[in-house]
């Protein structure tokens, strides 16, 4: 089953989303690792699994091992870095802020892909997940290696279709 079948299979009430994922998969702005490795991050940010099985099967033959492995990553270490981060910003607390992570974080340095292509992936899971300290950090490490806004946008779109695909397909299934 292709994606677009399984939004397709989403009832009437969300025709909007069925038609955004339509979209998301002939966007143009995004070269195809950048866009492809998005949905596949995304998928598994969201954390549902019946869309990350479609979603590995779409991407298999459009993304290289490297990129795949490191899209998986830049998930599984942003929803700890997210909580984390968010904590520290959200916390009355500062001290905290001020406080050593403790947390490792080894694929951020070596992604084992483009830097820029790995930092656009976190940055589509942080919006996912609120962080907006996350958010920041990322956006800004984007725009210093020359990302367009466009992009940045285009991934953070990528990133609210997936989480409502997820959303509302298990809510219905």
């Amino acid at each position: 089953m292709s994606l677009k079948e399984f939004a397709g299979a989403l009832p009437d009430f969300a025709k909007d989303i069925r038609l955004n994922v339509g979209s998301l998969l002939n966007e143009q702005h995004l070269p195809d690792q950048q866009k492809f490795g998005l949905l596949l991050t995304c998928a598994h940010a969201t954390g549902y699994k019946p869309l990350v099985d479609v979603t590995e099967a779409e991407v298999a033959e459009k993304l290289s091992p490297e990129a795949a492995t490191a899209a998986r990553a830049a998930a599984a270490v942003m929803a700890m870095n997210n909580v984390y981060y968010r904590f520290t910003h959200l916390a009355g607390n500062q001290e905290y802020r001020t406080m050593p992570a403790k947390l490792r974080m080894n694929v951020i340095g070596a992604p084992g892909i483009d830097k820029l292509d790995f930092e656009l992936f976190s940055l589509a899971v942080s919006a996912m997940n609120g962080c907006g300290m996350c958010i920041d950090a990322h956006e800004q490490v984007l725009k210093k290696a020359g990302a367009t806004a466009e992009a940045i946008q285009t991934a953070v779109r990528i990133g609210a279709v997936m989480k409502a695909l997820a959303t509302v397909h298990a809510a219905v299934n």
